[in-house]
């Protein structure tokens, strides 16, 4: 017993201690009663006694009597031989008790979403390719069909009010009457032609990662250098009488897009061009189009389901800028366009703030006010709050205050901070920190793979030698740390170039992690050095390598800004793994944007350190294609620029392969090729959360589009919590 806090003297005193403990334990949203307070009283009786003379004996007796009363009683005798005997009685009483916990918005007229640490690359859904636009892109453009929320794995109908198709191969679709653009400008079959046309030919990461060997030949692509839809070069032929456009793809895709920059649909040339039957998209009338893929593919309607599959409004682009082969329109990239969406991108501020209002002359509302609701799938519905303020590129402690002090509506944090952000919003709303659950939501596993690449045509990392003692040196335990947040990992080790949730065709000869052995680093290490006459210097000061050579020189591992503290983490792990092999490596942060340059080997840095998600739910042609196939080289998805002959035609083929035992054949082929060589070093893959007010409610995510602003609603939150009171009386008597 602590007795600074007791008098010595024969006065009666008491001392009351009150402490608050919340209890993690959520009760419900609404409660028309308050429950009970529930007192827990402990009584318990200890006995000292003291007896001092001119030394102190101190001699104690304690007694505790436990019945079925659930009271607790602490009394404590001291006597004084040389004064007098004081009696010292505690009393502890715990009380449980409610607490109601009311949450609402600011402004009911905005939502503040500050969880995009990196701004869009380009407004444009051609050239557009970072999960950070998916966000926009899914509120303010449509396509024929749509995924149907987060049942990712079910299509329906958008701007086409139905389809069908015979034989996977040929597809029909029968365009919906009374669909505009928010600036009035109407949507027919023309418009379908149009966009995915444009959005091949631009020769951007979405129209090539998204379309090969299925509405254009990658074998030709590769040849001629233009990505141009299947029998578009023969349209043109047919409509102008000028056959060179079948032997000379320069003049075929620069004519298609004089086509593109010009598009009057009354020119009867251009309406030849665009009925000619034997083509990737035919206009059979203003409302029908069929579209018809090279091979058969059952997951076509996925494809398109995402932006690249979005249709664009003619008249606005020709009148800024137009089309041309292999080449983004940099006006698009930050000039709004207008949509078909529930909402209009209303400015934006690049890199900094993006802000989208309310379509209100939405065309959905032409089928709500004329009795037609029942046509429209729920994932389109119209906007319910007016604003959505999307601030970008924020750092943590704002992301974070933001949020605590219910400014922000959606935040993100990594899982380092996350338990800081826990205890913060906690101290501020009184939702106890056991109950994160109310605002982190989990999605699960992402799909997605996450990785530092290794250029093969740019030295050092186009020698395997190096890329093997990079792999080897790295530890892949340590690199998961990081994601270890509130009792458990968001995020798992694996082997690329397929996620792990993506059975049977993740990893079908289960080949381990990379193992971390600096003893085999060191030896791939020495190999290259010796080759090309450089040398490191360990940590202990030894130098290995050619000697009389150059000293190894700082290396690069290029990412997307800001630094965050993730990836700061992230990467001293890396530096300090690769220190130890005496590889010295520095962090170089670039923009969004920036990574759209990235299309030749030369132009594209030696490592780079990010991730690639599958556009739809496709392992084979939306993670193995994109990232193991010469085609996609630089941002289309394979930025080690991998030119394996034997790989790049496995998986032309492997997507359209029906045998499944063939094609995990195949696949474990590749996936073996891919091991040995090391174009890629693969970093944990992690859980897909978001962080959302718990009063913010139609929170659906997709995980291959994004979240949808338009579902999302206001609904004040009012939770009951329990806490403990505990309260210590002290009475000393004598």
């Amino acid at each position: 017993m602590n007795m600074n806090g007791i008098s010595r003297s024969v006065l009666a005193a008491v001392v009351v201690v009150v402490v608050v403990v919340a209890v993690a334990g959520y009760v419900g949203y609404y409660y028309a009663t308050h429950p009970k307070v529930v007192t827990t009283t402990v009584v318990s009786t200890s006995a000292t006694t003291v007896t001092t003379t001119t030394a102190v004996t101190t001699t104690t007796a304690t007694t505790v009597t436990t019945s079925t009363a659930t009271t607790v009683t602490t009394a404590t005798t001291v006597t004084t031989s040389t004064a007098t005997t004081s009696t010292v009685a505690v009393v502890t009483t715990t009380t449980t008790a409610p607490y109601t916990v009311k949450l609402t918005a600011p402004n009911p007229s905005e939502l503040i979403d500050v969880s995009q640490v990196a701004a869009p690359d380009c407004l444009d859904p051609a050239t557009g390719f970072y999960v950070q636009d998916g966000p926009i892109f899914a509120v303010v453009f449509q396509g024929l069909v749509g995924f149907n929320g987060s049942n990712y794995m079910q299509i329906v109908p958008v701007i086409a009010k139905n389809w069908s198709t015979p034989d996977d191969q040929h597809w029909y679709f029968t365009i919906r009457h009374h669909v505009w653009f928010s600036n009035g400008d109407p949507v027919n079959a023309t418009t379908v032609w149009f966009s995915i046309y444009r959005t091949i030919l631009m020769g951007q990461g979405p129209g090539i990662s998204n379309y090969g060997n299925i509405l254009y030949n990658i074998t030709k692509a590769t040849l001629t250098g233009y990505f141009i839809p299947w029998g578009a070069c023969h349209a043109l032929a047919y409509a102008t009488g000028n056959n060179a456009y079948l032997s000379n793809a320069t003049l075929c895709a620069y004519a298609l897009a004089n086509v593109l920059s010009n598009f009057n649909v009354a020119n009867a040339t251009i309406q030849k061009i665009m009925s000619y039957p034997n083509q990737a998209i035919v206009v059979l009338n203003p409302f029908e189009v069929e579209i018809t893929t090279l091979k058969p593919y059952p997951l076509f309607l996925s494809d398109i389901a995402a932006w690249w599959g979005f249709v664009v409004d003619p008249v606005f682009i020709d009148s800024h800028g137009g089309v041309q082969p292999n080449t983004p329109n940099s006006e698009l990239c930050t000039t709004p366009m207008p949509g078909t969406g529930p909402y209009i991108i209303k400015s934006y501020t690049p890199g900094e703030e993006l802000l989208l209002v309310n379509n209100t002359d939405y065309w959905v509302y032409y089928y709500y006010n004329h009795g037609m609701a029942s046509e429209i799938p729920w994932i389109i519905q119209p906007a319910h709050i007016t604003y959505i303020d999307v601030k970008y590129g924020l750092d943590t402690t704002d992301r974070i205050e933001d949020f605590v002090k219910n400014i922000a509506q959606i935040t993100t944090v990594s899982t380092i901070t996350m338990p800081e952000l826990v205890k913060l919003y906690s101290s501020a709303t009184g939702i106890p920190s056991g109950n994160w659950s109310l605002y982190i939501h989990n999605f699960g596993p992402s799909g997605c793979v996450f990785y530092l690449s290794f250029n093969n045509y740019v030295w050092p990392t186009n020698d395997t030698d190096f890329r093997l003692a990079i792999v080897h040196a790295l530890n892949a335990t340590a690199l998961l740390q990081p994601y270890y947040a509130l009792g458990m990992y968001w995020a798992t080790t694996y082997v690329g170039p397929i996620a792990p949730n993506f059975k049977p065709y993740y990893n079908p000869d289960n080949l381990p992690v990379y193992q971390y052995n600096l003893t085999l680093a060191l030896q791939y290490l020495v190999k290259f050095l010796d080759k090309y006459g450089y040398y490191v210097v360990l940590p202990n000061g030894t130098a290995i390598g050619d000697t009389s050579g150059t000293q190894l020189p700082t290396i690069n591992i290029v990412t997307i800004a800001p630094l965050t503290t993730f990836t700061k983490e992230q990467f001293e792990i890396i530096q300090s793994e690769l220190a130890q092999i005496g590889v010295p490596v520095s962090l170089q942060l670039v923009t969004a944007s920036a990574t759209d340059d990235w299309v030749t080997p030369s132009g594209t840095p030696a490592i780079v350190d990010l991730g690639w998600c599958p556009d739809w739910p496709d392992p084979l042609f939306q993670e193995m294609w994109p990232l193991t196939n010469i085609i996609n080289g630089g941002i289309s998805g394979n930025l080690a620029w991998f030119n394996n002959s034997l790989v790049n035609n496995i998986t032309n083929e492997l997507p359209f392969i029906t045998n499944l035992t063939e094609q995990l054949r195949l696949d474990a082929e590749v996936y073996k090729i891919t091991y040995n060589e090391a174009p890629y070093y693969w970093l944990p893959t992690g859980l897909e959360y978001m962080i959302v007010q718990p009063y913010v409610k139609g929170v659906i995510y997709n995980p291959y589009l994004s979240y949808y602003y338009n579902t999302m609603y206001y609904v004040p939150f009012t939770a009951t919590f329990y806490k403990t009171v505990t309260t210590t009386t002290t009475t000393t008597s004598s």
